[in-house]
C-alpha cells in the first residue's frame, strides 16, 4: 500500500504508532516498525541519556525507519535534540508547542518533522513552520489533548481542506474499519496510540493493560482543562479530581493534587488506585493484549476486507 505517507516515511503500511509515555519504547517501536508500520519512541518519558539508550537498542532490534515523540514542554528539550542529531534519528514528532521553536533546525539536519495539533489553526501553523506532515488528533484521543474538544470525524476533513501536506489521523482509531473511515475523511495514514499501549511489548506495567481491556463505553473523560486537558480512566485518582472541583479547586491546588510521578505511578508501576491513567476512548473497543505485529495484521485485514465489502456495495 503506497501513499504520500508510506513514501515519506519509507514503510509498508501508513500505521503510526503514537509516542505514549511510559509505553513506547524500544521494544514497541522496534516490533511495530519490524511490522511494516512506523514505530516511535515516546520521549516524554525519559531522561537524556535513557532516550539514548533506548535510541540506540531499536537500531539493533530493526532495520526500518523508525522515528522519536518529543513533547516541547520538557525541561531538558535542547538534550534531548542534540541527542536526536547525535544519534541519527531520521524523524521526529513533536508536539504539545510551538512548531517554529525546533521545525527548522531539525530540517537542516536533514531529519523529517511532524507536528501533532488539535485544530485547524495549529495546523495551518505547523504547516506554514515547515514541517513535512501533521498529525490531527480528535479529543477521543487518550493522554493530553485539545482544548475545543474537536471529533476525529470533524477535524480531520476540516484540517485537509486547509493544508497541502500529509494528514495523519489520531484519535479513537483501533481498527481497520476506524482506519478506512479517517482516510475516507481525507486522512493520508493513521497515528494509533490507545490499541499498542495493550501489545506485549508496550512498557506500560501489565496492570494498566489489562484495565484498558477491562474498560467500557464512558469509562474515560476528559478532565484538569485549567492545567492541560487529559484523558483519563476512572480510578480513585479521577474521583478525587472531581471532588477537588466540587469544592471549586483553583488550578494550584489541582497542581497540587497532581503532583509529581503520578502517571508514571499508574502507567508504569502498575498502580491502578492512585496513579493517572491515560488512555483514549477506543479503549471501549480493546478486548485483548496482543503482539504488535498481530495487532497491524488485523488492522490491515480488516482494513483490505472492508474496503471490499464497500466495493461491493458501491456497484
Amino acid at each position: 500500500m503506497q501513499n504520500s505517507v508510506t513514501q515519506l516515511f519509507n514503510i509498508k503500511y501508513p500505521i503510526i504508532q503514537g509516542g505514549m509515555i511510559w509505553a513506547s519504547g524500544w521494544r514497541l517501536a522496534s516490533a511495530v516498525s519490524n511490522a511494516g508500520g512506523l514505530g516511535i519512541i515516546g520521549a516524554g518519558s525519559m531522561y537524556p541519556e535513557v532516550l539514548r539508550e533506548h535510541i540506540q537498542k531499536c537500531k539493533k532490534a530493526t532495520k526500518n525507519p523508525f522515528g522519536v515523540n518529543i513533547p516541547m514542554l520538557y525541561p531538558d528539550l535542547d538534550k534531548l535534540m542534540d541527542i536526536i542529531v547525535e544519534e541519527n534519528v531520521g524523524i521526529v514528532f513533536t508536539s504539545a508547542g510551538n512548531p517554529k521553536t525546533w521545525t527548522a533546525f531539525l530540517k537542516g539536519k536533514g531529519i523529517t518533522v511532524v507536528h501533532v495539533v488539535s485544530s485547524v489553526k495549529f495546523a495551518l501553523k505547523a504547516q506554514d513552520a515547515g514541517v513535512d506532515a501533521i498529525v490531527a488528533e480528535g479529543f477521543e484521543a487518550g493522554g493530553h489533548n485539545g482544548r475545543d474538544e474537536t471529533t476525529t470525524m470533524v477535524l480531520i476533513p476540516a484540517v485537509k481542506e486547509i493544508i497541502k501536506i500529509p494528514l495523519i489521523a489520531a484519535g479513537g482509531i483501533a481498527s481497520g474499519k476506524s482506519m478506512l473511515a479517517a482516510m475516507v475523511l481525507g486522512a493520508d495514514g493513521v497515528q494509533i496510540g490507545s490499541r499498542f499501549v495493550a501489545s506485549l511489548e508496550a512498557s506500560s506495567h501489565l496492570n494498566f493493560k489489562e484495565k484498558v481491556v477491562a474498560a467500557k463505553e464512558g469509562d474515560t473523560q476528559l478532565t484538569l482543562k485549567e492545567l492541560a486537558p487529559v484523558r483519563l480512566l476512572k480510578n480513585k485518582f479521577y474521583q478525587d479530581i472531581q471532588e477537588a472541583y466540587s469544592h471549586c479547586a483553583s488550578p494550584e491546588e489541582l497542581k497540587s493534587l497532581l503532583g509529581r510521578a503520578r502517571a508514571k505511578k499508574g502507567m508504569f508501576e502498575g498502580d491502578m488506585v492512585e496513579g493517572e491513567l491515560e488512555i483514549g476512548q477506543v479503549s471501549a473497543l480493546i478486548h485483548e493484549i496482543k503482539s504488535a505485529k498481530e495487532i497491524i495484521e488485523e488492522i490491515m485485514t480488516e482494513f483490505e476486507s472492508t474496503v471490499k465489502d464497500m466495493n461491493s456495495f458501491l456497484i
